[in-house]
């Protein structure tokens, strides 16, 4: 049975192969719906539990949300060279939950935006920046740049998931594959 071949239904695949501008594309969509789904949970938390230290990287609700945010103003800083960009990875951007869904929101549609605006030259394009924790200057091809700012939001967002249940509280689905098949019914 190991010998068989995996995918059944090769030649039934789309005849178009995505390139990678939409396969970011997907990803930027993908971030900003699972950042709603985690925002509409955490809305639900009183102060005192979204506040409350759960073990988290950045401890609680509100320190992993500021950090998501803060670390995609950094990102978006490096990517585009415009956008104001916190000088620590610990940042409170804001201490009220609603401006900072109302900022999230806001940051979301511009990286969205952005990678939407990108072609395939300038994705295989580099970009040069400094951490935000050494002067040291570092040049990178933009797409690993992207896979691993994406993937970071991911595991951010884990990270709320688990304050969610650690509080006995419903987390939202937030699988790529249920944000794609949500596409694909029209419902994302």
């Amino acid at each position: 049975r190991l010998n068989e071949p995996i995918n059944l239904e090769v030649g039934r695949r789309s005849a178009r192969m995505p390139g990678m501008k939409d396969h970011y594309t997907m990803l930027a969509g993908y971030n900003a719906w699972a950042n709603r789904r985690v925002y509409d949970a955490a809305s639900q938390l009183s102060d005192a539990d979204y506040r409350a230290d759960k073990g988290a990287f950045f401890k609680s609700m509100h320190g992993t949300l500021n950090h998501l945010l803060a670390t995609d103003r950094i990102w978006m800083k490096r990517f585009t060279g415009e956008g104001e960009a916190p000088d620590r990875l610990d940042t409170i951007l804001h201490e009220r939950f609603a401006d900072l869904r109302t900022t999230r929101e806001s940051d979301d549609r511009r990286i969205v935006t952005w990678v939407h605006g990108l072609d395939e030259a300038a994705l295989r394009g580099v970009i040069r920046y400094r951490r935000v924790s050494s002067p040291e200057e570092f040049v990178q091809p933009l797409m690993p740049a992207l896979d691993h700012w994406f993937n970071h939001q991911t595991h951010h967002r884990g990270h709320a998931h688990m304050i969610l249940t650690s509080l006995g509280r419903p987390a939202p689905e937030l699988d790529l594959l249920y944000y794609q098949r949500e596409v694909a019914a029209g419902r994302a």
